[in-house]
């Protein structure tokens, strides 16, 4: 990852209450940011629960990543990674696996975050 590094982020798992400015305004500690987008129903018009997230350099994506990847937002888990070039992104029988796991990693920590507040 270190060598395609880019300004660019993915984030996945919003919550369908995310907006532009939210998202913007979640990520802006970090570094100027040249845009947040999040990605949306053609029809609806609703966001799809993903977007991206563009900043002016590498170095404050990296402390974004670092810093949001895994963490709970509106109550929801989300991941942050690096943007994958259209080129790049494929629907191989190995990411859909990567997919799974992550999946289930999620599961696991928003089950005890649950566990937790229950006690």
């Amino acid at each position: 990852m270190a060598n395609r590094f880019s300004a660019q982020l993915f984030v996945s798992r919003l919550s369908a209450y995310t907006t532009d400015q939210s998202l913007r305004q979640l990520f802006s500690p970090f570094g100027q940011i040249k845009e947040a987008r999040l990605i949306r129903d053609p029809e609806t018009q609703r966001p799809k629960g993903f977007g991206f997230i563009t900043f002016e350099s590498e170095d404050d994506a990296r402390k974004a990543l670092k810093s949001l990847d895994g963490k709970i937002v509106d109550g929801r888990l989300i991941f942050v990674e690096v943007a994958k070039k259209a080129e790049e992104v494929t629907t191989d029988i190995n990411s859909e696996k990567a997919d799974d796991e992550r999946r289930l990693v999620c599961r696991r920590i928003l089950e005890n975050s649950i566990r937790s507040h229950l006690r």
